[in-house]
């Protein structure tokens, strides 16, 4: 089965669009990538969604909008993963869409709500579309997050000793062999905060760390940071910009005078690779497997590796998957695994009281024909490139 599988992180900084082929082979599931391709929201709808965004307020005519046109922007780059990644062939869409709330309270989750209509997807592209991936868990107990758990510990199934998969995106979350994962805090999300506040760069993000490579990290503001209590929860747990946003950030620095920008960036990026590290050495990591946007800040990732000196920090892309790719690959077998009528889901990664099969189905141009018999839950994934080889 071809399956495009979409994308859009806490960061909110594109759609990623991965198109692969999966084919159940025995106990493994063998994943072929084809390609990822990927789209700035424009300037209008990325600004809309910001506001939008904690600790801002919108109206449910904004909301409407906002599932709209998000649905559509998806809908576009979809289009584009299947006439040049698969020619016109793909068998179906799973599309993670935008979260815009993670409802957390008192450690348990209540509710999440994702934004991007599947409707245009489907009538976009006329395949198929699974979508809404994350509340089924949710009505089962779980946090509805990490949902790459199960991805991870397929992927990683095999590796010696504990390699752990770390994600950094806007927040940072990670998968240890026994099921153990969590989001272990901001990964970028106060950094792109910071520049935004800061009006640096010119950009919306750090690029390439430039900026927090001038600083120097600020023991009390690193101190501040720190105290906040989520970092001491025990697992499963899971966060979101709800938390960790530009106002959590200005309540850091209050009364610290004036920073210089750069010294912001330097400690938030010290902050962000301290909680990792100390959540990978939690689960006893002797390997870290990272992707993420967060991988491409050289800065963060000279910390991270500072921090966890002893234990390999390696890109995904050495095992097969582009760090960039690597979600929208897993919500592709999250997709996969739906329509087969198999679970999503590791109740030791979420909490769960059980297992569940994930998403909704919005039927393509020609209806919806599920598979008739699906193989049986696979267990290892197989990463293999299309041209002949694996991983």
């Amino acid at each position: 089965m071809r399956v495009i599988g979409l994308m859009s992180g806490t960061s909110y900084d594109a759609i990623d669009a991965a198109a692969a082929d999966l084919e159940p082979a025995g106990d493994r599931l063998v994943l072929k990538p084809l390609g990822m391709v990927s789209e700035r929201y424009d300037d209008e709808l990325r600004a809309a969604l910001a506001a939008a965004l904690p600790p801002g307020t919108c109206s449910l005519a904004e909301v409407c909008r906002l599932d709209t046109r998000i649905g559509q922007a998806f809908a576009a780059v979809a289009v584009r993963a299947d006439r040049e990644l698969c020619e016109h062939r793909a068998d179906l869409v799973a599309s993670h869409g935008q979260t815009v709330y993670h409802w957390v309270e008192s450690g348990r989750a209540h509710g999440t709500l994702q934004l991007g209509q599947p409707a245009w997807i489907a009538e976009a592209t006329g395949l198929p579309v699974v979508a809404d991936f994350r509340p089924r868990d949710i009505a089962a107990g779980g946090q509805g997050a990490p949902l790459v758990s199960l991805f991870d510990r397929l992927w990683l199934r095999g590796r010696p000793g504990t390699p752990v998969a770390l994600n950094l995106g806007g927040i940072a979350n990670l998968t240890a062999p026994d099921g153990t994962a969590f989001d272990t805090g901001p990964g970028c999300a106060l950094l792109d905060a910071a520049v935004r506040e800061s009006g640096c760069g010119g950009l919306p993000y750090d690029a390439e760390g430039a900026l927090a490579a001038r600083g120097t990290i600020d023991p009390r503001l690193l101190r501040r940071l720190l105290a906040e209590p989520y970092y001491a929860l025990p697992p499963p747990k899971t966060t979101g910009k709800e938390l960790f946003h530009a106002g959590h950030l200005r309540r850091a620095l209050s009364g610290l005078g004036t920073l210089p920008a750069e010294d912001v960036l330097a400690t938030l990026a010290r902050l962000t690779a301290e909680t990792v590290a100390d959540a990978v050495r939690r689960v006893g990591g002797t390997e870290v497997i990272a992707s993420g946007g967060g991988t491409r800040n050289p800065v963060l990732m000279r910390m991270l590796r500072e921090r966890l000196a002893g234990v390999p920090v390696r890109p995904s892309d050495a095992l097969g998957l582009p760090s960039a790719a690597k979600e929208a690959y897993a919500f592709a077998v999250l997709g996969f695994l739906t329509v087969h009528g198999l679970p999503g889901t590791v109740p030791a990664s979420t909490g769960a009281r059980h297992p569940s099969v994930l998403g909704s189905v919005t039927p393509g141009r020609n209806g919806l024909r599920l598979p008739p018999t699906g193989p049986s839950a696979p267990e290892r994934l197989e990463v293999r490139d299309p041209r002949g080889g694996g991983t």
